[in-house]
């Protein structure tokens, strides 16, 4: 499941492509028109800005925008940074895992199928596919 964290990450980054004017803009100008708290926001923000999907100035006229244009980002690079993988089993999630049944599973070409096509679908939208 996509947490709120993943899914506020996303509307944050929509609304700012959406309000784009070319300056920064505000944090509570986007928690008002996302409904969202300001201070929830502001651990959302911290982890874009570290991941390099969002720049940020603080002070007079300070705020966010984004790093790149909207049809440069990814769903799958926002949900993998927010949420860490999105892998259905652990097998697949942590390589480092050592699944003493790995080579007799007989359901894990089906969890790398699921794992591919979550991936695949994620990666194939764009910030921009859903710019209204």
């Amino acid at each position: 499941m996509i947490s709120t964290k993943g899914r506020y990450a996303i509307r944050v980054l929509l609304d700012l492509a959406e309000h784009d004017n070319g300056h920064y803009i505000p944090l509570k100008d986007i928690a008002e028109r996302q409904g969202i708290s300001k201070k929830y926001l502001e651990i959302i923000v911290k982890d874009l800005v570290a991941g390099n999907l969002l720049t940020g100035a603080s002070g007079k006229g300070g705020g966010y925008k984004l790093c790149r244009k909207p049809e440069e980002y990814t769903i799958s690079e926002v949900l993998e940074l927010m949420e860490g993988t999105l892998a259905p089993v652990v097998c697949i999630a942590d390589p480092a895992y050592e699944c003493p049944r790995r080579q007799a599973c007989q359901t894990l070409p089906m969890w790398v199928e699921y794992d591919e096509m979550v991936h695949n679908f994620f990666a194939g939208k764009k910030l921009s596919d859903l710019i209204r």
